[in-house]
């Protein structure tokens, strides 16, 4: 299953979870507070200076003062962490963001959330739910959950994704040959 969200106190009707993971905070850098952080998925626009974030099981706030890459890493600084020692309490602590506070995306991208549990069809005929999206740096692949319990993987590119709708809760694919075995 996608492990990017947070099931609570989302929108039921839409099955939304109220957090989306973004972010694990990995070690210390330098002396002055700056922690480095390996993102989960698309989400480095939630990670600039000025944005709330929510770190740790408790979804504690944290307002970030300064972000800056550092090879496949960002370096942030939270204000009123001001020493190594400080930082380093948050070593390992997963970092949320507010589903409603997510940037929002040019159209015809979605974030995970949004496709998990989307209803899979080739034309008329069902192929599964959408049940965890894989970043393999090329393109995502989308793992689809088939009724007879086994996966189809789809490599999440234009000649095979169709077409997205949130609101009716499905994607129209084109099955490559070989795909569907």
């Amino acid at each position: 299953m996608a492990k990017n969200i947070q099931e609570n106190a989302g929108s039921a009707e839409k099955r939304e979870p109220a957090f989306v993971l973004i972010a694990r905070l990995q070690k210390v850098h330098g002396v002055r507070g700056e922690i480095a952080a390996r993102l989960q998925g698309d989400h480095q626009r939630s990670l600039r200076a000025g944005r709330t974030v929510y770190i740790g099981a408790d979804h504690l706030p944290y307002k970030i003062i300064s972000s800056r890459p550092k090879q496949e890493l960002l370096l942030l600084a939270f204000e009123g962490i001001n020493q190594r020692e400080e930082a380093a309490l948050l070593t390992n602590s997963d970092v949320y963001a507010r589903l409603n506070e997510l940037p929002g995306l040019p159209e015809g991208e979605y974030y995970d959330h949004q496709l998990i549990g989307l209803q899979v069809f080739e034309n008329e005929r069902l192929l599964g739910e959408l049940e965890e999206v894989l970043k393999t740096g090329a393109n995502d692949v989308y793992v689809v959950h088939k009724p007879d319990g086994r996966e189809l993987l789809l490599p999440a590119i234009p000649p095979v994704i169709l077409k997205v709708d949130l609101d009716a809760g499905t994607m129209q694919v084109a099955l490559m040959e070989g795909l569907d075995e």
